[in-house]
C-alpha cells in the first residue's frame, strides 16, 4: 500500500504530480484513473478534489509546466550569446542535456498532446511554438549573416528538434557514451545540416587544432 503523504497541501500536491507523471508515463492518460492516483499517493479518492478538479487539469498542468520550464532554461542557456553559430551550439547542448533527464515529461508532452481538450491543446501548441521560434530565429539570423545555408527555416527547425528529441527513445544513463560525447555527436549532425561544406570543414579544423596541439605537447 502507498504511504500516506500527510495533510500538507503543497506536499500532497507535489506527491500527486509526481505520481500522476509516473502513472501517465507507464499506463497512458486514458488508462490511468483518479482512484489509482489516489491510492498511489496514499489518500482517499475524494481528497484528490481538494487539489485537482479533474484528470484533464492534471495533464494540462504537467505539460504546461514542462514547456514553461523548457523555455525558461533555454533562455538562460542562450543568455549572453550573440552569434548564430554560438547560439545554435548552445541550443543543441541545452536541448540534448535537458531531454536526457526529463524522459517522462517529454514523452507525455508529445504522446498525450492528443488527450488535451481543445482549449488546453491550443495553449500547449502556442507554448511549443515559442520554443520552436527560438530555434527558427537562430537559423534565420544565421542565414541572413551567411553563416548557415538552409533551404527552408521552418522545415529545418522541425527536423532539428525531431533529431535532438529522438534520443529519448534510446538514451540510458551509464551507457557506452558520456553525456558530453552524445552532445558533441548531435552538434556535429546539426551543424553538418545547416553549414556550407567549406565552412563546416574549416570549423572542424579549428576545433581539432587545440586537441592535436595538446596531444603533441
Amino acid at each position: 500500500m502507498a504511504r500516506t503523504v500527510g495533510s500538507s497541501g503543497p506536499k500532497t500536491m507535489e506527491a500527486i504530480r509526481k505520481a500522476g507523471l509516473r502513472l501517465i508515463f507507464e499506463r497512458g492518460y486514458e488508462a490511468m484513473s483518479l482512484r489509482q492516483l489516489a491510492a498511489e499517493v496514499g489518500i482517499q479518492a475524494g481528497s484528490l478534489y481538494n487539489h485537482i478538479s479533474t484528470k484533464q487539469e492534471l495533464l494540462f498542468d504537467l505539460i504546461q509546466d514542462h514547456i514553461n520550464e523548457l523555455l525558461r532554461q533555454l533562455d538562460r542557456a542562450l543568455q549572453g550569446k550573440e552569434e548564430p553559430l554560438e547560439r545554435l551550439r548552445a541550443f543543441v547542448a541545452f536541448h540534448v542535456t535537458y531531454h536526457m533527464t526529463r524522459k517522462r515529461e517529454v514523452f507525455i508532452a508529445n504522446s498525450e498532446l492528443r488527450s488535451l481538450e481543445p482549449k488546453n491543446y491550443d495553449v500547449i501548441v502556442a507554448l511549443r511554438g515559442k520554443y520552436e521560434k527560438r530555434l527558427a530565429d537562430i537559423l534565420a539570423d544565421g542565414v541572413a549573416k551567411g553563416v548557415f545555408e538552409v533551404v527552408d527555416v521552418q522545415v529545418a527547425t522541425f527536423a532539428i528538434i525531431a533529431l535532438l528529441t529522438g534520443l529519448c527513445t534510446w538514451y540510458r544513463p551509464g551507457g557506452r557514451l558520456t553525456r558530453e560525447a552524445i552532445v558533441d555527436a548531435h552538434e556535429k549532425l546539426v551543424l553538418s545540416g545547416v553549414m556550407p561544406a567549406p565552412s563546416l570543414s574549416t570549423e572542424r579544423g579549428k576545433r581539432r587544432a587545440p586537441r592535436s596541439a595538446a596531444a603533441g605537447a
